[in-house]
């Protein structure tokens, strides 16, 4: 199937790799030409000259985006290409409200959507072992299935459109809590003064390792957080969860808690690094004598 990306970010500029040593990439667009230019180079896909024209060249489009503004422009930048038949999937985090009106839009046209948030990390996305949750009719799922398969280890169809992205938000609150878990542990293990190595080592053979465990302590350990799941973006997820609890008289407070820390984060430069950054106030604590880190 000829396939379109569009987003080359962190993760999609790896997804959109994977598609091309599958033999599926067609072209690409990212908003910063320089991108699209070199990996065009790189792969002898098309760099388009903007989405509607990379919609007319093709069977597919994959959308890897930041937000729900950036995902409903570039519905609308692709309008003039799209045609009957086409598939869009959109790989981005944004709530299940934007999906359903992407998917509304492109309808109008005759095109399909599906909406495909992912997990797993810049890891996954290089390696191709996504978790893959898909929201959108069964018959386009399984159309969808070739270019899903070369992207992610684990594609769910979980339901209607609006349920992949709602699938994601609950990743996302799972991440928050269990990133504040890890970062607290290891701020204490520290504190213990034991072997950090050993303790990344033999717990997270234990019961209560995690893939954060396992892929992140070692940034605690180090005091380095070179960008996976950036702050600002986990933060920006973590306010769709919110709205989407708002909406139903709830306020959950793992979110509510995160998000603060993620504020202070942001506020002392730290919002570009990962979210594993989160260990620098757990370890302030007890540096600073204890307390929460309000």
């Amino acid at each position: 199937m000829n396939t379109g990306f569009i987003g080359l970010g962190a993760m999609g500029m790896h997804m959109a790799r994977n598609l091309h040593r599958a033999g599926l990439l067609g072209g690409c667009w990212n908003r910063s030409q320089p991108k699209s230019a070199a990996l065009a180079a790189e792969t002898g896909c098309q760099a388009a000259t903007d989405p509607a024209a990379l919609a007319r060249a093709s069977e597919v489009i994959v959308i890897c985006v930041s937000a729900d503004a950036d995902v409903l422009g570039v519905v609308a930048a692709l309008a003039p290409g799209v045609h009957p038949g086409l598939i869009v999937i959109d790989c981005s985090t944004v709530s299940a409200a934007t999906a359903r009106e992407a998917a509304a839009r492109l309808a109008k046209l005759g095109a399909d959507f599906l909406d495909c948030p992912v997990s797993g990390g810049v890891e996954g996305a290089r390696e191709a072992t996504l978790a893959i949750m898909c929201g959108g009719t069964e018959a386009t799922f399984a159309r969808a299935q070739p270019v899903l398969a070369k992207m992610g280890r684990t594609v769910t169809h979980v339901g209607p459109t609006g349920f992949g992205q709602s699938t994601k938000a609950t990743n996302q609150i799972m991440c928050a809590g269990v990133i504040q878990a890890v970062s607290e542990a290891m701020a204490f293990a520290k504190a213990e003064g034991l072997p950090l190595d050993k303790v990344i080592e033999t717990l997270g053979k234990g019961a209560g390792s995690s893939w954060y465990f396992v892929n992140r302590a070692p940034f605690m350990a180090r005091g380095s957080f070179p960008a996976g799941f950036r702050v600002r973006l986990h933060d920006k997820d973590l306010k769709i969860c919110r709205d989407m609890a708002a909406a139903r008289g709830v306020h959950l407070p793992v979110i509510e808690m995160t998000l603060v820390h993620y504020a202070r984060l942001i506020e002392a430069g730290f919002g570009d690094e990962d979210i594993s950054t989160i260990f620098r106030l757990k370890d302030a604590l007890f540096s600073d004598g204890g307390g929460a880190p309000t």
